[in-house]
């Protein structure tokens, strides 16, 4: 026993022995994590051994602080890095279990939502997750345990300057290997994913934090010249109307229904024999009923919050976080300020609270008359409640009243949440039985999809027999996905197929339907996304949208190109997928010949233009610089959403 104490001792009173033993584990730990909780998409030798090296690096050079310090004062720091790095590395492997995505520095400052998020997280959370800090609690008790003696003298500088220069020589071999396989992955990254196998877990958040940082000086260094380049790209890519749909819709009333984490599949799917969506499949057989069945969603990290943005505005979200929080100061010419020139008032119905994403203030930016959120509405009842506010049903009968006393016409949004992961509902609520995947938020997931379809039969209801159904413009939209990539196994069951790259991006397709009184609907196969709902709105309600900065084109003009961006740089259109740096056949779902890599590259650079340039009109402000003709810009001050206080001036 003596001997084995003396050779503990030995092992563990000398701190660069300790320090290599942290960098191991650390290294190791991170690598298993990389490879078993991310889908990457490795492929090749190549990729296998830079996903192996890249922790090597990060986990010598951030351990290597501990160095800076002396005496028992570098364990304690060698602790606190260590420590430090295996929570970034987990909160990563949680938000990517819903997400498909990795944390950006935006992200940690969205930090309002985080009171209503309890439930959805902790149902990320899994029990063997405590084997990520195992070796957190040994390095603990090596720190703290009086039993092991601690090396106080300083580390030489020419061991310490030797291991910090090896650790840059393994960073610079990984970076220049990266390079050699994926050129320009860093001056092209909008892709996190890509990022994260190349480079590695903690490079990526360095990487991330410069770009941050690039982007929030972008408004300080903008000028009144930046506009011009933008000004004219829009333009050029304006698509006319449609002179037969053009106007169709003048002067009705608008009301958006927010299909919350909707996707396309759950139209005329049958579970068991049964339909899911019965009223949503009666409209894609209503005559006055516009269904496109090639929409969609756009949304980055800010999901709910980037789909409103781009139906607002046809600008895209923000590569990292959400504008709705980060830029929520801006100058914006959404649709409600544009509407307001018309005679228009608009207001936004959400049984939330106010302050989740940022509503109350940006919804002020946007020029929103009035925003009706939980404090206008009866949460009393827990019966009536979700984890994210008031149910579907509720919500919309409470509605009705103030909506009723909106002048008219209006331009409204009602934003649901009965539809949100994970997806829990109580089961005396639920008329459909749940799916028998084994995976518990595929299989919740049709309830809720089924509870969110009775509300919006109910609504349509309520709109008849408050007499607005036949002079109102009824847009229903998805805003994002509901199951995300690792739930692919799962969804193969339901889709009764493998769930491919390929096939992954067509589930992301989200509902859109336009109902038009008077006008001649049916399916309408155009490829699109939600940067265009703004103009084709414009359009149907008479207004051209040439004068103003918008990335999307009108849905129903035959002028449009259909390719549609995704906001990590992918693209889909009719004929070619872009998916993860590799282009698809749209008709065979397999890779690209060679002979048609050419044409896929050009349009390719044509995305990553128009991704580029929605993000410099954000990061800039550079809607400051330019007020189209006839336009009148939105004072903020002017609002009140205050249900006590609520005087505004319209």
């Amino acid at each position: 026993m003596k001997n084995l104490v003396s050779k503990k001792d030995y092992l563990l009173n000398n701190f660069l022995r300790v320090y290599l033993l942290a960098v191991l584990t650390l290294w190791i730990k991170t690598y298993i994590t990389q490879t078993l909780q991310f889908e990457l998409g490795v492929e090749g030798p190549l990729q296998q051994f830079l996903l192996l090296i890249n922790p090597l690096g990060s986990a010598l050079l951030f351990l290597g602080i501990s160095f800076l310090f002396r005496g028992k004062k570098k364990y304690t720091a060698l602790v606190v890095v260590y420590t430090l790095m295996s929570i970034l590395l987990y909160a990563n492997v949680v938000y990517y279990r819903f997400f498909s995505d990795f944390i950006t520095l935006p992200t940690l400052f969205q930090t309002q939502n985080f009171g209503d998020l309890g439930g959805s997280v902790l149902s990320l959370i899994q029990p063997f997750d405590i084997l990520f800090f195992v070796d957190v609690f040994v390095l603990f008790y090596l720190r703290f345990s009086r039993k092991i003696q601690k090396e106080t003298n300083r580390l030489g500088t020419k061991k310490a300057i030797a291991i910090i220069a090896f650790a840059l020589v393994v960073s610079i071999i990984n970076l220049g290997l990266a390079e050699l396989s994926r050129p320009q992955l860093l001056t092209r990254g909008f892709d996190r994913n890509y990022i994260v196998k190349y480079l590695g877990m903690y490079n990526y958040s360095i990487y991330d934090s410069v770009e941050t940082v690039k982007a929030s000086s972008q408004r300080a260094l903008a000028d009144s010249d930046d506009i011009t380049e933008v000004i004219n790209y829009t333009a050029s890519n304006y698509a006319k109307p449609d002179a037969e749909y053009f106007g169709a819709a003048k002067g009705m009333n608008v009301i958006y229904l927010h299909l919350e984490s909707f996707q396309n599949f759950l139209i005329n799917y049958k579970l068991i024999g049964e339909e899911v969506t019965p009223f949503l499949n009666s409209l894609t057989k209503d005559e006055n009923t516009t269904y496109f069945d090639n929409f969609f969603h756009q949304t980055g990290q800010g999901k709910t919050s980037d789909a409103e943005f781009m139906l607002e505005n046809s600008i895209f979200g923000l590569p990292q976080g959400s504008a709705y929080i980060t830029k929520a100061q801006n100058t914006y010419q959404a649709a409600p300020s544009i509407l307001k020139d018309y005679g228009y008032t608009s207001a936004v119905f959400h049984g939330n609270n106010g302050s989740f994403w940022n509503r109350n203030v940006i919804y002020k930016t946007f020029g929103f008359d009035n925003f009706f959120d939980a404090s206008y509405y009866d949460t009393s009842s827990s019966e009536d409640m979700a984890e994210y506010g008031l149910l579907d049903k509720p919500f919309y009968e409470q509605s009705e009243g103030l909506l009723s006393s909106l002048p008219q016409p209006f331009y409204t949004k009602f934003i649901t949440v009965g539809n949100h992961f994970p997806y829990n509902i109580n089961q005396d609520l639920v008329t459909i039985d749940k799916a028998n995947t084994g995976d518990v938020s595929v299989d919740d997931y049709f309830q809720t999809a089924r509870y969110t379809d009775e509300a919006i039969k109910q609504v349509f209801n309520q709109l008849k027999e408050l007499g607005l159904y036949d002079n109102t413009m009824i847009v229903l939209y998805g805003d994002h996905y509901g199951i995300s990539d690792n739930h692919n196994k799962a969804m193969g069951q339901v889709m009764g197929k493998e769930i491919t790259p390929y096939e992954s991006a067509n589930l992301q397709r989200v509902p859109l339907f336009i109902h038009v009184p008077g006008m001649q609907g049916g399916t309408n196969h155009t490829y699109g996304g939600q940067t265009d709902l703004l103009p084709t709105l414009l359009h149907l309600l008479g207004i051209d949208t040439k004068k103003f900065i918008q990335f999307g084109s009108d849905l129903l003009s035959e002028e449009r190109d259909e390719i549609v961006p995704f906001r990590n740089g992918g693209f889909v259109s009719p004929t070619i997928y872009s998916i993860n740096g590799k282009f698809y056949d749209n008709k065979t779902g397999l890779p690209l010949d060679d002979s048609q890599l050419e044409f896929a590259n050009t349009i390719k650079k044509e995305v990553d233009n128009k991704l580029e340039l929605s993000d410099k009109v954000v990061n800039g402000d550079l809607l400051r610089f330019y007020t189209p003709t006839g336009y009148t810009p939105v004072d903020p001050s002017q609002f009140n959403y205050n249900k006590d206080e609520n005087v505004k001036s319209n």
